[in-house]
């Protein structure tokens, strides 16, 4: 065990992304079942449904859980009320001071971990009171960081800044991206898109069966004059692209991004007129999966790769 499995109380140091439209219950409550700790993602439900969601992976699991909640979300109070109401015991925030939350939180025994894009945010976390800090570098899905760090860069100067339980978020979806991470001084990963892709994920299957199909290059990132989001190359990723070079302006962004953009894309699968959300690893995977499967996988790959690397030490002569 390490700082990040006690914290959790889960056997494997691997936790699954709290990503909206795909961290439903059936997927959150397999990854737990499988070892790691799984996530709901509140950012894409109304309250009334994340209550849903909670009883239903309670009832799907007798192993630790959690729930995503982006601290932006509307009704950000009902939903921290709601959460200690249904008893949850884990709360990953994001996008949002963790000064605001995370002392309600602790009041009522939630173990609380930050989401974070630099080492400065890294430090502010620490001050807040957080049980852990997820480092996520510029390589993942979905809403990121302006500072465009890369996970290999992120990960060391975060551990450098604060002595927080930490864990390495942003391209990592194998059991090599495990031990990497490791070695830069992670303690655990969290992982987003290839679960994303799995068979309990809720995204609609045609964006899961596009997923499979991406190559090197296939994501960018944009929308920084909003909010940096990865998108997957298609339609609506060059209207942005269009858009942001010539100068468009936040209004005319917003205005193109319109409401429910990445409901459209991920959980209806229209991947033309939809926002498609998925990291560069993506491109790494080709196989739909289980959730069981994917764990199984990488944890044999962690070992193996952990035992080659012993093997060939750099001293032996």
């Amino acid at each position: 065990m390490n700082r990040i499995t006690s914290l959790f109380q889960i056997k494997y140091p691997i936790i699954q992304g709290g990503m909206v439209w795909c961290s439903g219950w059936r997927l959150a409550s397999a990854v737990s079942n499988a070892g790691g700790l799984g996530l709901l993602g509140a950012g894409s439900m109304h309250p009334d449904t994340l209550r849903e969601h909670i009883r239903k992976c309670q009832a799907a699991t007798d192993k630790p859980f959690g729930v995503n909640v982006p601290l932006m979300y509307p009704q950000i109070k009902e939903i921290m009320h709601l959460l200690v109401e249904e008893g949850v015991k884990v709360v990953f925030t994001s996008a949002g001071n963790p000064k605001l939350w995370t002392p309600f939180l602790k009041e009522h025994g939630v173990t609380v971990a930050h989401v974070v894009s630099s080492s400065r945010f890294a430090r502010k976390c620490e001050e807040a009171g957080v049980d852990a800090v997820v480092a996520e570098g510029f390589e993942a899905g979905g809403h990121n960081g302006r500072e465009e760090t890369t996970t290999f860069c992120l990960i060391p100067a975060v551990r450098r800044a604060t002595s927080l339980p930490l864990i390495a978020a942003g391209g990592v979806g194998t059991g090599r991206g495990l031990l990497a991470a490791m070695a830069l001084g992670a303690e655990g990963v969290q992982v987003g898109t290839r679960f994303a892709l799995t068979q309990e994920s809720s995204a609609h299957p045609d964006f899961k069966a596009y997923g499979l199909t991406l190559e090197e290059g296939d994501t960018k990132l944009l929308l920084k004059k909003l909010s940096p989001t990865r998108l997957v190359k298609g339609a609506f990723c060059q209207a942005v692209e269009e858009a942001e070079s010539r100068g468009a302006s936040v209004e005319e962004l917003r205005e193109l991004l319109g409401r429910g953009r990445a409901k459209k894309g991920i959980f209806e699968g229209d991947l033309e007129d939809g926002e498609l959300e998925l990291g560069q690893v993506a491109s790494l995977f080709r196989q739909s999966q289980t959730v069981a499967e994917v764990m199984r996988e990488m944890v044999e790959e962690y070992d193996a790769a952990l035992a080659a690397l012993k093997s060939s030490s750099l001293l032996d002569e």
